[in-house]
């Protein structure tokens, strides 16, 4: 039974204590230095991936139930470290221009392309499952490892010195000071006027993210090829990891690159909310693409190959344009001093989409 739901427990997993720890970042963004919430969970994220590098390599086969169980667990803590982490990224650029913010979120999708594009050679050169896992792990250690090196190298720079003077001061004092503007009041952040400034963009990139994860990757990735029966390697092997994973990240990526150079609607105009709730669109339009197996929705309406890729190009633009204008214009519209405490904020606004969005998306998929 557990194999069906797999992929439910793994979201579930990593959404929950997702939201729990941010709401934890919130708390201390003052009591707590940058410095020392992004190497712990840089740490803890690197220690829980060279265990799992380990274990990939010991037989498991005897003790499923409890592998199954060391698994949830190290998704519990990998999530949570890494949206401390993620989190705590994001409060840290919110105090630099907003084009080091565009950048930052342009290179999580770049990520996302990347992962996807590994998995794509993957699926055409990997003999051995575990030499692939082992493979996907040892990058994802040496990532981490590099990771930490740059960030022990901001402070050095002369960049952040100049956008960032405290980085300085923290430098010369062995990195103990508190790197927030709020020094004279180290305690949380006032809530209320973040939450009254930040409301309306605070739901749109809630919705921006609820329709995206509802549509990728569970509804989209089992769309099949209309011309599945004629067995041909596009249209079996190739069909889902290429249309649907590949290409939304790509357009995903695109979609935040292009928010570098054009930045239209305005944080405070009424077409930007418009154009969020109309990208609910995209659930009827995938639920009628050749979306297999259907047990109440019969119809397939839109059966050429050519209708999934397109819906999903466009998904991805929007989310990545969307999304990143959202979560960019967020810190903005705040006074300075509570920059951070808003770009943690509007992180955990995303989360929360993600996580009703991936609640949502089994009911969905129950329902096809």
């Amino acid at each position: 039974g557990a194999d069906d739901f797999f992929e439910s427990y793994i979201s579930i997993a990593s959404t929950v204590p997702s939201v729990l720890c941010l709401i934890g970042n919130f708390l201390l963004v003052n009591k707590v230095p940058a410095s020392v919430r992004i190497l712990s969970s840089l740490f803890i994220m690197l220690a829980v991936f060279l265990v799992i590098t380990v274990l990939v390599k010991v037989d498991t086969s005897a003790w499923t139930t409890r592998f199954f169980a060391l698994t949830i667990g190290c998704v519990i803590i990998v999530s949570s470290a890494s949206t401390i982490f993620t989190s705590s990224i994001f409060g840290l650029s919110s105090r630099f221009p907003m084009k080091n913010l565009q950048a930052l979120i342009s290179g999580q999708a770049m990520g996302g392309t990347i992962s996807a594009i590994a998995s794509v050679i993957d699926l055409a050169a990997a003999a051995d499952v575990t030499d692939s896992a082992l493979a996907y792990f040892l990058t994802a250690d040496i990532f981490l490892v590099v990771c930490v090196m740059v960030y022990l190298l901001l402070p050095r720079l002369e960049y952040s010195r100049c956008v960032h003077p405290s980085a300085e001061d923290e430098a010369d004092l062995g990195g103990t000071t508190n790197t927030s503007f709020l020094t004279k009041s180290s305690g949380i952040p006032p809530i209320r006027p973040i939450l009254q400034k930040t409301a309306l963009l605070g739901f749109c990139l809630f919705y921006v993210f609820f329709i995206s994860i509802i549509i990728f990757p569970s509804l989209s990735s089992n769309i099949e090829s209309v011309s599945k029966s004629s067995g041909s390697l596009w249209s079996t092997k190739y069909f889902a990891p290429l249309t649907s994973f590949l290409l939304y990240n790509f357009a995903d990526w695109c979609g935040r690159q292009i928010t570098a150079w054009i930045q239209v609607p305005g944080p405070r105009s009424k077409l930007l909310p418009a154009l969020v709730l109309l990208r609910t669109i995209f659930l009827p339009l995938f639920i009628l693409s050749n979306y297999q197996p259907r047990a109440h929705i019969r119809t397939v309406v839109f059966n050429q190959d050519v209708y999934p890729v397109v819906f999903t190009v466009l998904l991805g633009l929007s989310n990545g344009y969307l999304g990143t204008l959202v979560i960019v214009y967020g810190p903005k519209i705040v006074p300075k001093e509570l920059a951070e405490a808003a770009g943690v904020l509007m992180t955990f606004y995303l989360m929360l989409g993600l996580a009703v969005g991936s609640a949502c998306s089994v009911l969905i998929v129950h329902l096809m």
